[in-house]
């Protein structure tokens, strides 16, 4: 079974993708670190971010290990690594170029040890328009912008990152636009996705709804 988890921002989809990829036996890929290692390596380079050329470069040349390498770096999910992947991932070669990979996964998926699965639930963007359109399940988690900016507010603060709100939130409205916005695969449901807004419902709540829509497929 491939299940698409699509949204913006803290809307809840890592969470949600996390518990059913292991409930159902189905291995999980978050799409997003591909984006956050390029973004990252950017910074850490000392690049422009809206250098299309060199971040494509970065996106064509990177590997399994450099990519884990620079997930353990305390701003692979800081705000820092989140407004870098957003940015790069506007550019249509850095998009080409990381987008087969993505795609093949679903053709052989596996564990994170290596081991064949049976299936994969895809956390991230575009999943459901772009890197899985035949996919079984496709859903779209979305939220208020206030609350998705309280919760990565919150998320912060747990792991011990200084953090503003304010600036969280305005972070997360222009991050809002330029997805929105982009030319190649703006952020927006597909349009055989089951939209789910969290905004008023915990983890539990969209837990049972989702699991019924996939007890129903299976």
């Amino acid at each position: 079974m491939i299940i698409t988890i699509d949204g913006p921002a803290a809307a809840g989809k890592g969470t949600i993708s996390k518990i059913l990829s292991a409930k159902y036996k189905l291995a999980y890929f978050d799409t997003g670190m591909v984006y956050r290692a390029v973004g990252l390596q950017m910074v850490l380079s000392g690049e422009d971010l809206q250098n299309q050329e060199a971040a494509a470069k970065i996106a064509q040349n990177l590997t399994f290990p450099q990519m884990m390498e620079l997930s353990v770096h305390p701003d692979f999910r800081s705000d820092i690594g989140s407004h870098a992947a957003s940015v790069v991932s506007a550019h249509h070669d850095v998009r080409a170029a990381l987008l087969k990979m993505q795609k093949d996964f679903a053709l052989n998926p596996v564990f994170a040890d290596g081991t064949p699965a049976n299936g994969v639930v895809y956390d991230g963007r575009d999943t459901g328009t772009v890197i899985c359109p035949n996919a079984d399940l496709k859903l779209f988690i979305t939220a208020s912008t206030e609350i998705r900016a309280m919760r990565r507010y919150k998320e912060f603060l747990e792991k011990g990152v200084t953090a503003d709100y304010n600036k969280v939130l305005q972070d997360m409205i222009a991050r809002d636009e330029r997805d929105s916005k982009r030319s190649a695969a703006p952020l927006k449901p597909a349009d055989d996705a089951i939209i789910i807004d969290t905004s008023e419902m915990d983890v539990q709540t969209v837990l049972s709804k989702v699991m019924s829509l996939i007890d129903a497929k299976l």
